[in-house]
């Protein structure tokens, strides 16, 4: 009786802390709806670990804009930017330890009325969980958690390089043009390159722009191309320009472009001679600019050309 009694309280308390397979995959098919796809839910906080949450939420919403099929993973993990919807199925779960699981997962495609394309694969997925005060959490899928972390990384010290550079430019050669209200550099960055644990080349099309604000517009006053060869260092964990080698105006400068961009020359070119590209640019980063400074404008304006929303 008294073994009996014990089995059944036994079999109790694991019911209780939901650790059976039927019930860890029960929750793992609860779990799915808040996989990142497109867009990271607000109330998916409530069913992910503390740190996953805030790395997704760094992803999606902290850093600067990018083009997405540059990086497609960060906001597609499951459909891809094709228009589909997925469907999951978990088919599997295991155990790796008392406060850590790991589903596998079954993906197929359905379009957005609810039909399946004959001809798109099923695939395979691993769903990590694990329990925090007794309640099983995602914590991880498909190992883009460390992805996420590394690209975080990479950008942060990606930006840190952009503000030295923007740096330079503002205080350097901003000051060589008539100046209005701000002074906001466009970075067209053709290619860097380490050649030292603390230093860095960087070649670039870069742009001095000077503004006034009238209302909700930036009406330009100036602005200007210095295009090079920069070298970057850093120095007491602060980077800055040291030296900036430009190509020439007039008659020399396709030849002086040639010998400062080297195998980069063809990119350069391309950057530089296409307008549409230089806009676009600017218009993403002068959108970034003014959100990151909360400056309530909402165009641009060069002087005979019309206003430019961001």
């Amino acid at each position: 009786m008294k073994r009996a009694l014990f089995i059944f309280t036994a079999a109790l308390m694991l019911t209780a802390c939901g650790d059976s397979t039927k019930q860890l995959m029960s929750r793992a098919e609860e779990l799915c709806k808040y996989i990142p796809d497109h867009e990271l839910l607000e109330k998916s906080k409530e069913y992910m670990t503390a740190h996953f949450y805030a790395v997704l939420d760094t992803m999606f919403y902290r850093l600067p804009a990018h083009e997405a099929m540059d990086h497609e993973w960060l906001y597609y993990f499951v459909t891809g930017n094709g228009g589909t919807i997925a469907d999951f199925t978990v088919t599997g779960v295991e155990k790796t330890d008392k406060t850590h699981a790991t589903a596998t997962v079954s993906v197929r495609q359905k379009w957005e009325d609810g039909s399946f394309d004959p001809e798109c694969d099923i695939e395979e997925h691993k769903l990590y969980m694990e329990k925090v005060n007794g309640v099983w959490l995602m914590c991880d899928f498909d190992g883009h958690k460390q992805d996420c972390i590394n690209y975080i990384a990479n950008n942060r010290r990606e930006q840190a390089l952009r503000d030295a550079i923007s740096d330079y430019l503002v205080k350097e050669i901003g000051t060589q043009y008539r100046q209005g209200e701000l002074c906001i550099p466009t970075l067209m960055i053709v290619s860097a390159q380490e050649i030292s644990a603390d230093q860095a080349w960087v070649w670039g099309d870069f742009w001095i722009w000077w503004y006034n604000r009238e209302g909700d517009t930036l009406m330009t006053v100036s602005g200007g191309n210095h295009s090079g060869l920069m070298t970057v260092k850093q120095e007491d964990g602060k980077l800055s320009v040291t030296s900036f080698e430009q190509t020439v105006d007039g008659a020399g400068n396709d030849a002086s472009a040639r010998r400062i961009f080297r195998s980069h020359y063809d990119v350069y070119q391309n950057m530089h001679s296409n307008q549409d590209v230089r806009e676009a640019v600017r218009r993403e980063q002068l959108g970034e600019y003014v959100r990151f400074h909360n400056i309530s404008v909402h165009y641009y304006k060069d002087y005979g050309w019309d206003a430019v929303k961001l």
